[in-house]
């Protein structure tokens, strides 16, 4: 398995982004928020220039259960269900390499039935078969819409089509379901055949490294195993931030996990980023939130966001990143208060949650027409 150089990254048609070198290393942590902000102020100038992608879609893939209190950093002030729902979302992305290759970029190809592996969502289903109401909870909080694959025959795209996956982090993924394995999962009766092909994932190299040594403090968001019998030379690993082409990057968002990037896209209408730092664009934007209790937690900690705080690996880092992708995002065509930031997985805005629900949806992203087959 090789680590992101500038050799290997130009294996793969992407490069490295210098406008971030070192400003995670900046100290005290003021200066280095300040340094994070500049720096991306700086990239978004000519990640703008260069270009944009040819074509993105996003399609919802599942809706899963979440405690309220993960969601806003226990900012929420009103009593309310414990758990809400949070809409997993694919996004595909059709670009141009930095060598002139048309490539195929497939982003959060979440695969449910991995994702219940996890310990959380293994001792969620357990709890909720044990106590009165809780199956009736269960079908309140679970939705499914598509499975990864049917979606890309709908969008008209072969298992040959893709190029790569990747996920913001890989906290309830199982890459033995994408990736295919050598290995039988427990209570299935033949190996996996790879979900997408021959595409490669691409991972950031300290989110694979956790995967592969968890922390006790880790454990219960990440599926234990996950890589058993996977092909290592799958995973393209990197370091930082990189560019993939004109218009589509992937910047290093560390704190909600030590791995976390963020995928940054620019479109017709500029920048769009998406990562799970945030389940809503209440989480980016608390000063605008009409959720109890998430405008207060901005104006008394005087904090530009609120995390979304299921694991904080770093909190002084997950916002500092959320501080990047708030820079790299424009404003949002049909109303500018509101940033052009998709979450990965998104707060349900479903009257059943209220007054937990989304003060502003996007309600997803499309631009240009995907197109199957080597452009």
């Amino acid at each position: 398995m090789t680590t992101a150089g500038t050799d290997h990254l130009a294996g793969i048609g992407a490069r490295p982004i210098p406008e971030f070198d070192g400003v995670h290393e900046v100290w005290p942590r003021g200066q280095r928020l300040r340094t994070v902000r500049e720096a991306a102020a700086a990239y978004k100038e000519r990640f703008k220039a260069q270009g944009q992608v040819r074509a993105v879609k996003s399609v919802d893939i599942a809706a899963a259960p979440y405690p309220v209190k993960y969601a806003f950093h226990d900012a929420v002030s009103v009593p309310t269900l414990p758990l809400i729902s949070m809409i997993n979302r694919m996004i595909v992305v059709q670009y141009d390499d930095w060598g002139g290759r048309a490539r195929t970029l497939v982003f959060e190809p979440t695969v449910p039935d991995g994702s219940a592996q996890a310990p959380f969502y293994r001792n969620l289903q357990k709890l909720t078969a044990k106590v009165p109401g809780g199956r009736l909870l269960e079908r309140t909080v679970l939705r499914y819409y598509a499975e990864p694959g049917d979606v890309l025959r709908q969008l008209g795209l072969t298992l040959d089509d893709i190029d790569f996956c990747t996920f913001d982090h890989l906290h309830v993924q199982d890459p033995r379901m994408i990736l295919g394995s050598t290995e039988v999962i427990a209570g299935e009766q033949v190996p996996r055949e790879p979900l997408l092909g021959g595409a490669r994932m691409l991972v950031h190299s300290r989110e694979l490294a956790t995967l592969q040594s968890l922390h006790p403090m880790q454990w219960a968001w990440y599926v234990d195993g996950g890589l058993g019998g996977v092909d290592p030379d799958k995973f393209v690993t990197f370091d930082g931030d990189i560019e993939l082409g004109p218009g589509v990057a992937l910047l290093w968002t560390p704190g909600h996990t030590d791995g976390n990037h963020s995928l940054v896209l620019n479109t017709p209408d500029g920048v769009w980023v998406s990562s799970e730092n945030g389940i809503s664009l209440d989480n980016w934007q608390p000063e605008l939130s009409k959720i109890p209790g998430v405008r207060r937690y901005h104006e008394v900690f005087g904090r530009e966001i609120c995390p979304n705080a299921n694991t904080l690996e770093d909190s002084l880092d997950q916002y500092d990143s959320m501080v990047k992708e708030k820079t790299l995002a424009d404003r949002c065509k049909a109303d500018p208060r509101w940033l052009q930031i998709l979450p990965s997985t998104e707060l349900a805005p479903w009257r059943r949650f209220w007054p937990v629900v989304p003060t502003y949806v996007h309600g997803g992203i499309a631009y240009g027409e995907i197109k199957g087959g080597r452009r």
